[in-house]
This record gives structure tokens, C-alpha cells and sequence, in this order.
């Protein structure tokens, strides 16, 4: 049985597993405001040091370490947020498929925070 339609906030009907038009806003611009404060990827250090790094460790860890597909990501286990020690360690790097790095890990960083 599907679940009933739901009143947004903003006074309309909406389907409950849908978000309303005014979120879709909302949302995309708290995007736009969060993008334009944050450091570009090479600021965040991700250079071409990084990227040599980066193809080494997917040439020792070809497969996802979630699922198994062949991997394209390496993720920071515990994100570094600048900190270059837990950046550039090893130990916090893992190998995963882009499926899995942009929906599982990502869920599971949410819901940890």
C-alpha cells in the first residue's frame, strides 16, 4: 500500500516519497553556497602527486573493496578535512567502485554524522 500524499511546509500536496518543489530549491541553492566557499580540488591537495598516488594504489587494489567491481575511487576511509598526515596515510585508503563511493559510503558518512 503506497504511503498517502504529505503537506509540505510551504502549504502544497506533495507525493510522500517525493520533495516539493520549494525543497528542490532550497537544497540546489545551499549547494550553490557551500560550492562557492569551498577550495577547488587542488587546494584540497589533490595535485599530481596525488594522482600518481592515486594510480599506484588502484594498480595494487584493481577491485572495490565493497562490492568487487573493478574500482576507479580511491576514498579516504576517514575523511582528512586538510589534514595532509591522514591524507596522504595509506592505512586510510581504500579502493572503491564509483557506484559505491557516490551512494553506499557517502549514506554511510551521513548517517554517521
Amino acid at each position: 500500500m503506497p504511503n498517502p500524499p504529505r503537506l509540505c511546509s510551504c502549504g502544497k500536496i506533495v507525493p510522500a516519497s517525493r520533495p516539493c518543489a520549494c525543497q528542490i530549491t532550497s537544497t540546489r541553492a545551499r549547494g550553490r553556497r557551500h560550492d562557492a566557499t569551498r577550495p577547488n580540488s587542488r587546494q584540497r591537495g589533490y595535485t599530481r602527486h596525488w594522482e600518481k598516488a592515486r594510480a599506484a594504489f588502484l594498480h595494487l587494489h584493481p577491485t572495490c573493496a565493497l562490492c568487487g567491481a573493478a574500482a576507479v575511487v580511491v576514498d579516504h576511509i576517514t575523511p582528512h578535512r586538510g589534514d595532509t598526515a591522514l591524507f596522504w596515510n595509506w592505512n586510510n585508503w581504500q579502493a572503491l567502485c564509483g557506484h559505491c563511493h557516490n551512494s553506499v559510503k557517502q549514506r554511510a558518512e551521513r548517517a554517521a554524522a
